[in-house]
């Protein structure tokens, strides 16, 4: 019992078990994000791009294009593990725009959604994939050896 207590509490996992945990963060993360945010856009998309911010000026279609990348492109991405880090960065820095200049003067009701989302894009783009993504696979591939041509 004691052994399990300080398994529980000890600040340290073990590598395999960050791995299965970076998978399971990162798939919720990002199905969190397309369902209640990019399937929403997509599916409403001529009422959204109506009533989407626009606070830099841009238009419409252009601020759900740039929605529609981060909360379906991206979120699908870092469900996959494939390019996590760049789908991170891009989903933060939609995120980062809804909190600091959407969302700036709400309540904090009104900016719990993309502070959350922030932090959480945040820790995919420092932890990275793990090694249960597409992005390990493929890394792994660039690093198998070429044959030797006898040159």
């Amino acid at each position: 019992m004691l052994t399990l207590l300080r398994r529980f509490i000890s600040p340290e996992s073990s590598p395999a078990v960050l791995d299965w945990g970076l998978l399971v963060f990162r798939v919720l993360f990002g199905l969190a994000l397309l369902r209640v945010h990019g399937w929403e856009k997509m599916a409403n998309y001529a009422e959204e791009v109506q009533s989407i911010p626009d606070p830099f000026g841009l238009g419409g279609p252009a601020n759900m294009a740039f929605a529609i990348a981060s909360d379906v492109l991206g979120a699908a991405l870092v469900v996959l593990g494939l390019a996590t880090r760049p789908a991170a960065l891009l989903i933060l820095g939609t995120t980062l725009v809804g909190l600091l200049l959407v969302h700036l003067a709400d309540d904090w009701h009104g900016r719990d959604v993309p502070l959350v989302y922030s932090i959480m894009a945040l820790a995919v783009l420092v932890l990275g994939p793990g090694r249960h993504s597409l992005d390990a696979w493929l890394v792994g591939k660039l690093r198998e050896p070429t044959p030797d041509l006898g040159y």
